[in-house]
């Protein structure tokens, strides 16, 4: 052997670097320094555990060398988790976040020094790796994808500077394990910090810590976000989502079907959500197999959320992920793991889909009321129950007896799901109430029959109480009324639903500056609620002499009432007693003229019929507004 022959040496390198270091430096230099050089500690320290050794450090870079690719990407775990834990002591603009790239490839040793494209290589997977993340290349993730118990995403065939192929390049993704061990299976040895945080996991849900460190360490926040201007369509004014192909991990090639599947039935589901705008299919599905960015198909679809996810199946058991993510912000706003055993594929496929709906409606539409409609396991249950709910929301005669179909086959696909029976007495409460029944009182005696049943199911469920808040109501019991409705807040203190129906029941019962808080309560709970909200806060303010906010909320409720989310005929009515109320006469019977265009059999002692409030004085106050108006007796 020639004497002068280098040394060489298959070696795995990781590469890490400071996300926004001149950012950090710009803002507060000695700051910037001395947490530097506690995290370079920090990570030398790991390193060593891990049986590796740091072969340089310039500036913000760190470079190591482990003779086991295994012990790499360990330690990169472990040195991100360690990172993520401190940084939740500094302000969010101080956090010092590492970007690690791990590679394994032949490199040239000269005493301490090594050389080659192997370092290159990891170099520059670190600048594609997010702040807080992970990435390895594709000879890396061939080593222990079948011995960490870890998940890797492909990113697909990276090109890199001065290198002439493509490489294959993998993300880390957090929380999650690879399809070498059945989903589930835990390895014997754990890390330092795996240690650490089941030592420490209880103290700091306790004190709140946790959510901050899970958040920031789980969903780093990526550097590029979509830009709105970029965007080739406007962004609607109602949560926007695509959903994009579940990725199969598995090495089975067979269940590429049921992620397919899962992604079709979420979209399908999604799109009967009135208060969501979704994207088709066939237009997410140009994306599958691609190495894209959530960024980019938020920019070219148009939409501010991305949901992403992956199945994976080893054995009898089967695991599937999902993250949510604003593209226009790359803040993950949620992300879940379902560990399932396969037995039916389908009834499978059902249960996780109605996880991730209620995820997402609890996230960006209903709040915490969406886990109400989450608690059955059928699908096509559920989706009755959406159907049935977006007519019955319109408020007419005939969407109400519609809704009254589907909220009984809810209820007959799912005997003991309460919800269902709720919204299906809401139905005759409704024909009773409005006048859209030959016989009230039986309507009535239906709509208490069925809460009856609804509260022998569970009488712990919010929208029951304020279902019997209306009841008497509508029987003129005012004091139960609000004692129901003040339950109903009580049991569910974020349900966005009992507090509107609460504030309509104290407009009846004249206390107008509670009707006011606890409706504005409700639009905070609920940013994209139902129209109908607008139409009970129009009440309260009206009633309350608000005349002018009124107004803004009465043209509101109408305009999209016009754009078909209700009849707008309750918008009408409103709009002409407010703009009685601020002596303007001949808008308010522009009102009634189109309000008697719908109901041209309306009149004041039809409209006397359904006002309920409980001060007589009010009731002719009311009804007087209208005549101004121009509606005939």
């Amino acid at each position: 052997m020639p004497s002068d022959r280098r040394k060489r040496k298959l070696s795995a390198i990781l590469s890490a670097d400071v996300k926004g270091y001149s950012r950090l430096m710009g803002e507060d230099e000695i700051a910037t320094v001395d947490t530097l050089k506690e995290y370079r500690k920090v990570l030398a320290t790991h390193i060593s555990q891990y049986n590796g050794r740091v072969v340089d450090s310039p500036g913000d870079n760190l470079l190591a060398q482990f003779s086991s690719v295994v012990d790499a990407v360990e330690c990169a775990v472990t040195i991100q988790g360690d990172i993520s834990a401190r940084n939740t002591a500094f302000s969010e603009n101080r956090k010092m976040e590492f970007r690690i790239g791990i590679n394994l490839g032949d490199v040239i040793e000269d005493g301490d020094r090594i050389y080659g494209d192997g370092i290159n290589i990891a170099a520059r997977i670190e600048g594609i790796a997010d702040g807080g993340g992970i990435c390895i290349s594709g000879t890396a993730y061939d080593q222990v994808k079948n011995k960490l118990n870890l998940v890797f995403a492909f990113l697909g065939e990276q090109p890199v500077k001065n290198i002439s192929d493509p490489v294959r390049v993998y993300r880390f993704c957090p929380g999650s394990e690879t399809s070498g061990e059945s989903p589930g299976q835990k390895r014997k040895q754990l890390g330092p910090w795996h240690k650490a945080i089941l030592c420490g996991v209880s103290f700091l849900v306790i004190t709140g810590a946790a959510w901050v460190m899970l958040t920031f360490f789980l969903h780093p926040v990526p550097e590029d976000v979509a830009s709105v201007e970029k965007m080739l369509f406007p962004l609607p004014d109602k949560p926007s989502i695509a959903v994009l192909p579940f990725v199969n991990m598995s090495r089975d090639q067979e269940q590429e079907y049921f992620a397919d599947g899962i992604s079709e039935t979420i979209i399908s589901a999604l799109s009967h959500i009135p208060q969501m705008f979704v994207i088709a299919r066939n237009s997410t599905f140009t994306y599958k197999g691609k190495p894209v960015k959530v960024q980019q198909v938020s920019e070219e679809l148009g939409v501010q959320y991305v949901l992403e996810g992956s199945v994976q199946r080893s054995g009898d058991q089967i695991r599937v992920t999902a993250q949510l993510i604003d593209a226009t912000t790359g803040h993950h706003l949620w992300a879940e793991r379902y560990d399932r055993e396969l037995k039916d594929i389908f009834a499978l496929q059902d249960e996780i889909t109605l996880k991730i709906l209620t995820a997402l409606q609890v996230k960006l539409t209903e709040g915490e009321q969406a886990r109400l409609w989450g608690t059955t396991d059928n699908l096509e249950a559920w989706g009755n129950l959406i159907r049935g709910s977006t007519l019955f929301e319109q408020f007419t005669r005939q969407s109400n007896a519609r809704a009254q179909q589907f909220f009984e086959r809810a209820a007959k696909l799912d005997p003991n799901w309460d919800i269902a029976w709720t919204m299906l007495a809401w139905t005759h409460w409704a024909e009773a109430s409005l006048g859209w029944s030959e016989s009230p009182a039986e309507s009535i005696k239906q709509a208490i029959d069925i809460a009856t049943k609804a509260a022998g199911i569970n009488n712990t469920l919010p929208e029951v109480h304020s279902l019997w808040s209306n009841i008497y109501l509508a029987q003129g019991e005012y004091d139960k009324a609000i004692g129901a409705g003040q339950k109903a807040i009580a049991l569910g203190p974020n349900n966005a639903l009992c507090h509107i129906l609460l504030s309509h029941t104290m407009t009846c019962a004249g206390r107008f500056d509670e009707a006011i808080e606890l409706a504005e309560k409700a639009m905070r709970l609920s940013p994209y609620s139902s129209a109908w909200y607008l139409m009970m806060i129009d009440d309260a303010y009206r009633m309350a002499g608000r005349y002018e906010e009124a107004l803004a909320i009465g043209k509101q409720h109408l305009d999209r009432c016009l754009n078909g989310e209700c009849e707008p005929f309750t918008a009408h009515m409103g709009l002409a007693a407010t703009y009685v109320g601020l002596g303007r006469m001949e808008a308010a019977r522009r009102h009634v003229s189109e309000l008697l265009k719908i109901m041209p059999d309306l009149s004041v002692g039809q409209a006397r019929k359904i006002i309920l409030f409980k001060d007589p004085a009010h009731v002719e106050h009311s009804l007087d507004v209208l005549r101004q108006a121009g509606l005939p007796e």
